[in-house]
């Protein structure tokens, strides 16, 4: 093998290696952060103010470590594949955007809430309302992005008279407008990530609350409708992306269709076990059987991506940093992943006690 051969060798491994890191660190944020958006959501339906105030101090242990997985995924992107992140930024723009100032609010409201006594009222709607609209601006950006990035070459010579089109040839540059990410699909995705967030924070807050305690019982009955509607919900994404994505038609119904049926199965199983542990009052043992079926889904996403980082745009070594940046990369971060697993594990294990009502709005 030659030189060219050995770097192109090392650039597939390490850019795969990252791809795996960055599905990894999604995953995280969406199972832990997740259910505290889908918490947030239920609050909107709170009887009182003593009832949001409770909700938010149930995670106030480790809802700032949860979020910690999108910075870093962020940084990741950056730092291992950089044309995605630069064309994220231009494409998805308007609803990252949103869903950051509503990440923002949120964390505003959770350090305002406690101390606030006039504006209680207002941070806590305030809190209840970011956590809604945080899950759909990310999926409505994770549905465009399934769609691919509108990119093309040359763009950047438009207002440079007198350059070479040869020079710019190979540099792809973004080619939408603003609200070039709308489109029904997108849409579909916002109120799907709303669906799953919803269910996610309802069987938390069963894990979270004691059993009689008025946030258990109501939470009990939303998960319970919300279980439902996660299964419809994710019904009509799997017929809607058949029907407009080739790229996932072709794995689904190609030489491995078996195989995508049989996770398909085990997607169903997980589904199944966690209704049955909800309604044995299992509450745990339901979540992670949730948490196992957003697993499975996300991992499955991504298996059907593959090679794509961006479906029908950028395979993975395509949009991969050249490879003495990566090795430099890999060399200095991978490190970090472990000790922040374990970081977040040990925040969960220490805050794990089980609240009612009223003693956690007293803490709060």
């Amino acid at each position: 093998m030659g030189i060219a051969g050995q770097v192109t060798h090392i650039v597939s491994a390490l850019s795969t290696w990252w791809w795996l890191l960055l599905c990894l660190m999604f995953l995280l944020y969406i199972g832990l952060d997740g259910a505290d958006l889908g918490a947030g959501i239920f609050a909107l339906f709170s009887k009182d103010e003593e009832e949001r105030g409770a909700i938010m101090a149930s995670m106030a242990g480790f809802w700032d470590g949860n979020e910690t997985w999108l910075v870093v995924a962020g940084g990741v992107l950056f730092g291992a594949f950089p044309l995605v992140y630069g064309s994220a930024f231009n494409y998805l723009m308007i609803p990252l955007a949103v869903a950051l100032w509503a990440i923002i609010s949120r964390a505003i409201a959770f350090e305002f809430h406690v101390h606030a006594i006039g504006s209680k009222r207002f941070w806590g709607w305030m809190f209840a309302g970011g956590s809604l609209v945080a899950p759909f601006g990310a999926g409505v950006a994770l549905g465009a992005a399934l769609q691919g990035f509108p990119m093309a070459h040359g763009m950047a010579l438009e207002s440079v008279p007198g350059a070479h089109a040869s020079a710019f040839d190979a540099v792809p540059h973004f080619s939408g407008n603003a609200l070039s990410f709308l489109s029904p699909f997108s849409l579909w995705t916002g109120v799907g990530a709303v669906v799953a967030a919803s269910l996610a924070g309802g069987l938390y807050l069963c894990a979270r609350f004691l059993p009689g305690d008025p946030i258990h019982q109501r939470a009990k009955a939303w998960t319970s409708g919300f279980s439902l509607v996660a299964l419809a919900a994710i019904a009509v994404t799997l017929i809607w992306s058949y029907a407009i994505f080739p790229w996932a038609a072709a794995k689904w119904t190609g030489p491995d269709w078996w195989f995508w049926l049989a996770w398909l199965v085990i997607i169903l199983g997980f589904a199944y076990k966690s209704m049955m542990a909800h309604a044995e009052q299992r509450d745990f043992t339901a979540l992670l059987w949730g948490e196992g079926v957003v697993a499975q889904l996300w991992i499955a996403l991504w298996a059907t991506m593959y090679p794509y980082i961006v479906p029908e745009t950028w395979t993975i070594q395509s949009a991969a940093n050249p490879a003495n940046s990566l090795a430099v990369f890999t060399l200095f971060m991978t490190g970090f992943v472990p000790v922040m697993i374990l970081y977040n594990w040990y925040q969960i294990w220490v805050f794990r006690g089980r609240f009612t009502k009223k003693s956690v709005y007293g803490g709060h």
